[in-house]
């Protein structure tokens, strides 16, 4: 990867396998969101994208209270309606990047992930909880609508969980979270780390190629009716076949019926 400068609100590392952590960090005891981490989430995410050689992000916040505990509140106080458009566009951007980011991305949540963090959380790909972790969509309860990117969470956990979620603003834990289907896994707290880097490991010894192209299938399957979607699997599959990764792959398996 190449060396960039340092982004004060976001921490990157990448391992010899491809993996990616991306932390946020400066941004207090709740990696809270303000308009200059949101850039510098942005900013990581739009140089990870273009590394050839990265397999899998990592998405997490400092330490164990939280994964991300929502916007800065006392920014959001002073907006305007004008800037308030271009303060939730900046969170609507980083949440696009982190959707569209061409590789896996993994949310690591230990704690809260309530409101701009939970659409955050909802943009990952996969969601790894603990068994701390809570989840809310508080906005309602401070005057304003939860939008952007909690329109992804009629699709992840229904229409009538989702309104409860969004027209009460209360919070629910990680068990009736992983009951709903908001998150993939939930295991102990002094296993989060463990867990996550397993899956992490599990993904970045799959196909590159692949990966990405399943991946980019499941945004576009989003988007596409389900007849288009179903025929245009087949130029997909036989594309698949120009990487060489079918090859290498299967090798194993035939060896083993030999």
């Amino acid at each position: 990867m190449a060396d960039h400068p340092a982004l004060p609100h976001a921490d990157v590392s990448v391992d010899a396998a491809g993996i990616a952590t991306v932390s946020v960090r400066n941004a207090g005891s709740l990696n809270i969101l303000g308009t200059r981490a949101i850039a510098d989430l942005r900013e990581a995410f739009a140089r990870l994208s273009r590394a050839p050689a990265l397999r899998v992000v990592v998405l997490r916040g400092a330490g164990d209270k939280a994964f991300v505990a929502g916007a800065d509140i006392k920014e959001m106080s002073a907006l305007t309606r004008e800037s308030a458009r271009v303060f939730i566009d900046g969170l609507r951007g980083l949440c696009e990047a982190v959707r569209h980011c061409p590789v896996p991305v993994i949310a690591r949540i230990p704690g809260w992930a309530l409101g701009g963090g939970l659409e955050l959380a909802a943009a990952c790909d996969l969601r790894i909880a603990s068994n701390r972790a809570q989840f809310g969509m508080p906005e309602v309860k401070v005057g304003i609508p939860s939008i952007i990117h909690a329109a992804l969470l009629p699709r992840l956990i229904g229409q009538a969980r989702a309104s409860w979620l969004l027209l009460t603003g209360d919070t629910i834990d990680a068990a009736q979270a992983l009951q709903w289907s908001l998150v993939d896994a939930v295991v102990p707290q002094e296993r989060l780390n463990d867990e996550v880097q397993r899956m992490a490991r599990h993904l970045a010894a799959l196909g590159p190629q692949v990966l990405r192209q399943q991946k980019r299938l499941l945004r576009e399957w989003q988007q596409t009716d389900l007849d288009s979607a179903i025929t245009r699997g087949v130029d997909e599959f036989a594309a698949a076949f120009a990487t060489g990764e079918p090859a290498a792959f299967m090798a194993p398996f035939l060896a083993k019926v030999r």
